[in-house]
């Protein structure tokens, strides 16, 4: 069955090579219908192997941010950030947010690094790519005084409740799933997958972490993102084509500097 699909959040620059290089990755995407890939950012010190990545690829974008759980390389203030934005591969800030799992004790650095990225986003006039852990409160009350509906964003590779998938909805976020919506004992986040409004629904792999049902302890990569397209169509009793086309449409609504690949219009 032939479909066009986007994984709308993965690291292509961490994930292990097949036959030696990211060709043999981008092919088995392709294969799949994969015809376009958010590379999300994490660190500053790795955007130019983002960049790279988006640069050498058709149908590849970038984001630049840094991840809440970073602490070692630079921490860049908003006009940084926003100026770094400028570049025409990156279609996004982040991945940012808030992260309470692997980080403990006075964490307001974090809430602040937060407001910067939205500060940058506006500056910008990009999307958000937004991750929360443990932190689902924090992270709405920040968004909620941040105003993020002025620049929108997605809640990328969301692991919470319907009533939190709720409340980020209201801000007219994105809602992106995982492989994780693939695990039998995921039942919170199927019923998340059954609820979210078809226009507001996004699918990623977060390659190389979480790969899905029937490759789980293996490394993921972005072709996987099928299975949790799959599994969706399932949970909603939905054609895959009908998520498929879904998906798509949302991502370059959300990230509107995206263009579709010319390989993809074939």
């Amino acid at each position: 069955m032939s479909v066009d699909l986007v994984d709308s959040h993965c690291h292509l620059d961490l994930i292990p090579p097949r036959e030696g290089s990211l060709d043999g990755v981008l092919a088995a995407a392709r294969r799949q219908g994969v015809r376009h890939i958010l590379c999300a950012c994490v660190t500053l010190e790795g955007l130019p192997a983002v960049l790279d990545v988006a640069g050498r690829y058709d149908g590849v974008f970038a984001s630049v941010g840094v991840h809440p759980n970073e602490v070692e390389g630079r921490d860049p203030d908003t006009e940084a950030l926003a100026e770094l934005a400028r570049d025409p591969r990156v279609v996004a800030i982040g991945e940012t947010g808030l992260d309470y799992y692997r980080s403990e004790g006075d964490l307001e650095w974090q809430r602040n690094r937060f407001r910067r990225h939205i500060a940058a986003a506006k500056a910008a006039g990009l999307p958000l790519v937004i991750h929360s852990r443990n932190a689902a409160a924090d992270t709405l009350r920040v968004l909620r005084e941040e105003r993020v509906q002025e620049v929108g964003g997605v809640m990328h590779c969301f692991s919470e409740d319907w009533a939190t998938a709720e409340a980020f909805l209201e801000l007219g976020l994105y809602v992106s799933l995982s492989g994780i919506v693939t695990f039998p004992s995921a039942h919170a986040i199927h019923e998340v997958a059954r609820r979210v409004p078809p226009d507001r629904l996004l699918v990623e792999t977060d390659a190389p972490w979480l790969a899905p049902v029937p490759h789980r302890g293996k490394p993921n990569e972005p072709a996987y993102v099928r299975h949790v397209a799959e599994r969706i169509a399932g949970l909603r009793g939905e054609p895959l084509e009908t998520v498929a086309e879904a998906t798509t449409e949302n991502f370059f609504r959300l990230f509107s500097r995206a263009r579709r690949s010319v390989a993809a219009d074939r």
